[in-house]
């Protein structure tokens, strides 16, 4: 720990896990906290988000557990009021909520379509709506958003919702960049390639035989030969969130392990 983001606040949207082990807002809301934060744990499940808390408050941090719905505007203001009255401020906000439906247009029914709009890119707009306020006020502020890195390329999945509408974060973090740069705040996105999360045994492993073969296809794909890990992740969020990033806005950072660079096969030298 080097405390860089000593007497900071942050609130990260998704801070639950969707299964045993290290989801990427988890690990970011733990690595925030490692640096020095002070860390509003939001997730629709109360227990998961009290989960990710007490992780944090072992650890000798300051953690609260706040349960939110991030498709309803009000439960989002409510999470956002509640951080900022216990913490006196919010100074970095962090979206990692997220779903993969399969399917493309001819597969995928309607309510799933929305539902993706509503999951994927409705909490970057409903967040920012809740949490500028309180990052104006203070005249400072970092967001981070987790998008994918299937916003900017076909990665193999039929998830047509789901490369719509992280290309959207995309652009709407970019946006929020410019619009707030003069207000001191400053947005990013990461861009995960294949991590190995939860998530992907609950969403993803249906495309293939077996969670097996589905780990090792996926790491094949990668250039550096293995999937990621939630905490590199988190070490980019952190990253963004800190003093050391001061000067960066706007930016779409792949987290990937090359695979954003490559075409075709990667082979051992």
């Amino acid at each position: 720990m080097v405390d860089r983001l000593k007497d900071k606040s942050a609130i990260v949207f998704g801070a639950g896990s969707s299964g045993p082990g290290w989801g990427n807002g988890k690990a970011a809301a733990v690595a925030y906290a490692r640096e020095g934060a002070r860390v509003a744990c939001v997730d629709l499940s109360e227990d998961a988000a009290e989960e990710t808390a007490q992780i944090i408050r072992a650890e000798g941090f300051d953690a609260i557990a706040i349960a939110a719905d991030v498709t309803e505007l009000a439960s989002v203001r409510a999470a956002a009021d509640a951080t900022a009255a216990h913490f006196g401020a919010i100074d970095i906000l962090h979206n990692n909520v997220g779903v993969t439906h399969m399917g493309g247009p001819l597969e995928l029914d309607e309510d799933k379509f929305q539902a993706a709009i509503d999951l994927n890119l409705g909490p970057v707009y409903r967040t920012a709506k809740a949490v500028l306020p309180h990052m104006l006020a203070k005249g400072s502020g970092a967001i981070v958003n987790i998008s994918s890195l299937a916003a900017i390329r076909y990665v193999g999945y039929p998830y047509f919702a789901y490369y719509a509408t992280k290309a959207a974060v995309n652009q709407a973090t970019v946006a929020l960049a410019m619009q707030y740069a003069r207000q001191g705040i400053r947005a990013n996105c990461i861009m995960p390639g294949l991590i190995d999360t939860p998530m992907i045994y609950k969403q993803i492993s249906g495309q293939y035989a077996s969670p097996d073969e589905m780990v090792a296809a996926r790491n094949a794909m990668v250039p550096l030969g293995t999937m990621g890990t939630a905490w590199d992740v988190a070490a980019a969020a952190v990253f963004l969130a800190s003093g050391e990033a001061k000067f960066i806005t706007g930016v779409c950072l792949p987290v990937d392990g090359g695979q954003s660079c490559a075409v075709g096969e990667i082979r051992p030298a």
